[in-house]
Formats: structure tokens, C-alpha cells, sequence
């Protein structure tokens, strides 16, 4: 069954980052996202058929997604969505015409590899892992929105607006990633014979709509590269850290295993101030949106 998973899982992390492509190009066609009208906001992004179509890969990308944490470890299941950030670039540069600079390239094979050394050093799971305490899961969902909500705060600030698009990005995954870890402690309810109607489903459909417009509108303030990748790592490293802290994931406890993921988490580090495209006098960097917000 845990290799189901992971086949899931690379269906949905290639379907998620198709996604993002589609909806970077439709949300620079449409209005810029305005919090204070929602709806006309949420509206305006529909109408762009490539938005939409973001929105429609996307969802097909999130129903493989909780198949695959469903039906296997959360952790293993974000350590193959961590190499499917790769595909962000190929997809880009190939099919969208995005230059992707080496920076940038180096930034997601570092991103992709770091990710996955995190969860290779664990010891190997053998079941879903879907059990949880109350606390811990609550605790670790209201750090996530907190921490969400420093990030939004320093991209309104003067001095973190050159990084508002990469700093909505990581809100949008940490709420992404909220929505996740949501959706395996339902999975967890259910395999207990428990009822889907949870405080964890509600919280999920609010993250995931509050996700969706901070999403949208850092695709208007950043490129896509960066903006997709910074995105889905902070989802990935939620899902491993809910996958460990929340749902009793095995973790590395011998020495080569420690320093392994040491290496790994610096590896994200490092990648993560790699991936905003250099700033330059003349225009928007590597991998900017070709087409401004209206």
C-alpha cells in the first residue's frame, strides 16, 4: 500500500506544479487580489481561463495528494513531493517559456535534494501513521498560523517589500501546509471509525481558502519559480515536521542519520536564499511574471 502512495504522490506533485504554472499566468492577467473584496477578487481570478485552469490541474493534484497521505506516511509522501519541485523549472523552461537562471536552478535541485535526504535518514515506516493528540496537533497548527501571519506582516513592511512575492509564497504553503496536516488527522478520525465532521475538516477548508488568495496574490508579486518553489517547501517541510511531531513519524536517532538531516535542513536553508531571482536596476529578475498584475 505504501507504494500506491507514492505513486499518488508523484501524480500530485506533478499535477501541483502544472497547477501553480497555469494560475502564475492567469493571476497576471487578472485585477490584483484585494483582501478587503474577496469575492469580487476570487471572482475576477475565475474568469481568466488560465487561472482556472490552475485551479482545476490543482484540485486533481490535492485528491492525489490525500490519497497518498491516506494511505501512507505523511513524511514519505512529502519526501517525493519534495523532488517534484524540480519539475517546477523543466515545466517552466519547457512549456512556459520561463528563463530559469542557474541560481535558481541551483536553488531547487538543492531545495529537491535537501528535502529528501531530510526524510531518507529517517528509519523506514511501515503503517499510515495517523494517530495523534489533540494537543500537540492544535499546538503545532496555531505555531503554522502565527508564523504565516509574521510572513504577510513582512512583505507589507518597506523594508521586505522586494520579497513580498516569496514571503506570501511561504504564508500560502505554511497554510497549505495547515490544510495537510488537517487532512491526515481526518484520515486518522475515519481508520478510528470516527465521524468526518471534525473541528480538523473545518479548519482545513479555512486554510485552504486563505491559502488560495494569499497564493494568488503572491504569484502577482513574485516570478514563478520562486514564488512555486518557496510555496511547496514550505508546505513539504510542514508535512515532514506534522509527519514527526504530530503523527509519531519514525525519527533518525543514530549519528550518521543526525547529521545527514543536519545537512539536509541546511541544504533548504541555503536553497531558500538562493531562489528569489537577483535584483537588478533595469526590470524584474529571473523567472519575474512577464505580464504585470492590472
Amino acid at each position: 500500500m505504501i507504494q500506491l502512495g507514492i505513486a499518488f504522490a508523484l501524480l500530485s506533485a506533478l499535477a501541483a506544479n502544472l497547477g501553480f504554472l497555469y494560475k502564475h499566468r492567469g493571476a497576471n492577467e487578472a485585477p490584483t487580489v484585494d483582501a478587503r473584496h474577496p469575492i469580487q477578487t476570487g471572482l475576477a481570478l475565475w474568469k481568466s481561463k488560465w487561472f482556472a485552469a490552475g485551479m482545476l490541474v490543482g484540485a486533481l493534484g490535492w485528491v492525489f495528494h490525500t490519497l497518498a497521505m491516506w494511505i501512507a506516511p505523511m513524511s514519505v509522501v512529502q519526501v517525493v513531493l519534495a523532488g517534484g519541485i524540480v519539475l517546477v523549472a523543466v515545466l517552466a523552461d519547457r512549456v512556459f517559456g520561463i528563463t530559469v537562471g542557474r541560481r535558481q536552478w541551483a536553488g531547487l535541485i538543492l531545495t529537491g535534494v535537501g528535502l529528501a535526504l531530510l526524510v531518507v535518514a529517517m528509519p523506514a515506516a511501515t503503517s499510515a501513521h495517523s494517530a495523534f493528540r489533540v494537543t500537540a496537533l492544535a499546538a503545532f497548527e496555531g505555531g503554522l498560523l502565527a508564523l504565516g501571519l509574521l510572513c504577510i506582516l513582512g512583505g507589507q513592511h518597506e523594508r521586505g517589500a522586494h520579497l513580498r512575492g516569496p514571503l506570501l509564497g511561504a504564508a500560502a504553503g505554511l497554510l497549505f501546509g495547515v490544510c495537510n496536516v488537517a487532512v491526515k488527522a481526518t484520515t486518522g478520525v475515519l481508520d478510528a471509525g470516527g465521524s468526518i465532521l471534525t473541528p480538523w475538516v473545518l479548519l482545513a477548508v479555512c486554510a485552504s481558502v486563505l491559502a488560495y488568495f494569499i497564493s494568488a496574490r503572491s504569484l502577482q508579486e513574485g516570478g514563478a519559480v520562486e514564488v512555486i518553489a518557496i510555496t511547496a517547501t514550505a508546505a513539504n517541510v510542514v508535512g515532514i515536521l506534522g509527519g514527526l511531531i504530530v503523527f509519531g513519524d519514525p525519527i533518525a536517532t543514530n549519528t550518521v542519520g543526525i547529521i545527514l538531516q543536519t545537512v539536509a535542513f541546511a541544504m533548504v536553508v541555503l536553497a531558500a536564499a538562493l531562489l528569489p531571482a537577483p535584483r537588478t536596476a533595469s526590470g524584474p529578475g529571473v523567472g519575474a511574471p512577464a505580464t504585470g498584475a492590472a
